[in-house]
C-alpha cells in the first residue's frame, strides 16, 4: 500500500497523549508541532487513526508544503501539483478551511477561491476534459499558511472526531469528547480504579472513562468521509478495521465509575448518552449536589469540568461550588483530584496548590487542567 504523511490535530497541551495513542497503534512519528502530530501510514493507518484515535480532532493526509508569498505563487505552486493522485475525474472538492499565521497571504476567502481554480485547472488538464462534473465523492481539503509555508491536508474524517455518534443529548456547555478523554489519559486512572465525575452534566467524563475501560473504539458508532473514497480506499479495508475494534471489546469488565449532578435532568441525558454508547451497566449516574457526593472506597480519581463562571454563572455562585468541592474532595480517603476550569479562583477555593497544571482551551476558553494527586495504592504498579 502507498504510504501517506498523515496529520492527526488535537487541542493545544495534549500533543503527547496523542503521540503515545499514534505509537501504541504501530505507526512512526514523523513531527510533532503545536496543537498536531504527523505520522507516517498506509489506507489501512488512515481507518485505524479515525477508528481509535481518542484524542485527535480528524485524520489529514498531508498532500504537499510549499512557501509561497503572492497569490500567484499561490495558483501556480498548487496547479502545478497532480491532484488526480487524490481526486477522481468526478470528485467534488473544496477549500473546506483555511488559515494564516505570520504570513503575507492572509485573506481565507481569497486562499479557497484561488486555490480551487487552480485545483480545477490541473485537474482539467489531468483528465483531458473542458469541465468538470463534480458529482462524485466528496474531498475536503484544508490548508495551513505558517510563515509563508502552505501546507495543504485531505481532510479523511469529515465531522470532527470528537463526535463519537453517542452525545445526542448536551449539558449547556459540555467538554469535547476528546478533550475528555485526553484529559483522562494524562492522570494515572485506569479501569480498576475508582472514577467520580461530581458535575458530570451530560455524562461525558464517565462514559470516555468507560469506553477506555471496556476497550470500545470511539469512532466504532459512526461513519467518516473517506469510507466513500474506493479510489484511495478499500472498502474491505474498513469492514476489516470495524470488525478489528468490535473484537478488542470487554464488556465483561466491572468499572466503579460514578457521575453525578445536582439537575436531574442532566441524569436523565447523561443516562441515555451512555446507552447509546453502550456502556450504560458500566456506569452508575445519580443526582447529588457536589457537597453531599461520598464513596466508600479509598484511592479514588475526581476527574471534572465545573462551571466556570462565564458560560453559565457568575463569580457569587461560581465560589460556593468550589468550596463545596474542597470540603467534599477532603472527605474522601486518599483521593485525586483533577479539575479542568478556567476559574482563577480555584486553587485558592481548594486551599490547596496543585502539582502541575496544563493550560488548555475549551472551545474558545482558555482553561487550566489542575492536578492534585493524591498516595498511590501500595500494591499497584500501574502507575
Amino acid at each position: 500500500m502507498e504510504l501517506y504523511s498523515l496529520t492527526a490535530p488535537c487541542h493545544f497541551g495534549l500533543e503527547a497523549v496523542l503521540k503515545k495513542e499514534i505509537y501504541d497503534m504501530g505507526y512512526d512519528i514523523t513531527r510533532v508541532d503545536d496543537g498536531r502530530v504527523t505520522f507516517e501510514g498506509d489506507a489501512e493507518a488512515i481507518a485505524r487513526a479515525n477508528i481509535f484515535s481518542r484524542s485527535a480532532e480528524r485524520i489529514l493526509i498531508e498532500c504537499a508544503a510549499f512557501k509561497a508569498e503572492s497569490f500567484e505563487e499561490l495558483y501556480d505552486k498548487t496547479r502545478a501539483l497532480d491532484w488526480s493522485r487524490f481526486i477522481p475525474q468526478n470528485g467534488k472538492f473544496w477549500i473546506t478551511k483555511a488559515s494564516s499565521v505570520k504570513s503575507k497571504l492572509h485573506s481565507p476567502s481569497d486562499i479557497q477561491s484561488i486555490m480551487k481554480k487552480a485545483m480545477v485547472d490541473s485537474l482539467k488538464e489531468s483528465y483531458h476534459t473542458g469541465s468538470l462534473l463534480e458529482d462524485g465523492a466528496e474531498y475536503p481539503f484544508r490548508v495551513f499558511i505558517k510563515k509563508d509555508i502552505v501546507t495543504i491536508g485531505l481532510d479523511t474524517t469529515g465531522e470532527s472526531l470528537h463526535k463519537r455518534g453517542y452525545r445526542k443529548l448536551t449539558a449547556k456547555a459540555p467538554i469535547a469528547e476528546n478533550l475528555a478523554a485526553a484529559l483522562i489519559s494524562l492522570t494515572p486512572w485506569n479501569k480498576d480504579r475508582v472514577l467520580a465525575d461530581p458535575f458530570c452534566g451530560s455524562g461525558t467524563f464517565p462514559i470516555e472513562a468507560a469506553l477506555m475501560a471496556a476497550n470500545i473504539a470511539p469512532g466504532m458508532k459512526r461513519r467518516f468521509r473517506a469510507q466513500t473514497w474506493e479510489n484511495l480506499m478499500a472498502k474491505k479495508l474498513w469492514k476489516d478495521v470495524f470488525d478489528e475494534a468490535k473484537d478488542l471489546v470487554d464488556l465483561s469488565c466491572h468499572p466503579d465509575i460514578t457521575g453525578t449532578d445536582i439537575d436531574p435532568s442532566m441524569i436523565d441525558i447523561a443516562k441515555q448518552n451512555a446507552k447509546l454508547a453502550g456502556v450504560d451497566k458500566l456506569i452508575s449516574f445519580r443526582q447529588c449536589d457536589v457537597g453531599q457526593f461520598s464513596h466508600p472506597a479509598s484511592y479514588g480519581f475526581m476527574i471534572t469540568n465545573p462551571p466556570y463562571g462565564e458560560r453559565l454563572m457568575g463569580e457569587e455562585d461560581v465560589r460556593p461550588l468550589y468550596d463545596n468541592l474542597r470540603k467534599t474532595f477532603n472527605s474522601l480517603d486518599k483521593w485525586s483530584l483533577y479539575v479542568i476550569t478556567s476559574y482563577e479562583g480555584t486553587q485558592t477555593a481548594l486551599k490547596k496548590k496543585a502539582a502541575k497544571n496544563r493550560k488548555l482551551y475549551n472551545g474558545m476558553i482558555k482553561t487550566y487542567f489542575y492536578m492534585f494527586p493524591g498516595e498511590r495504592p501500595a500494591k499497584d504498579h500501574s502507575e
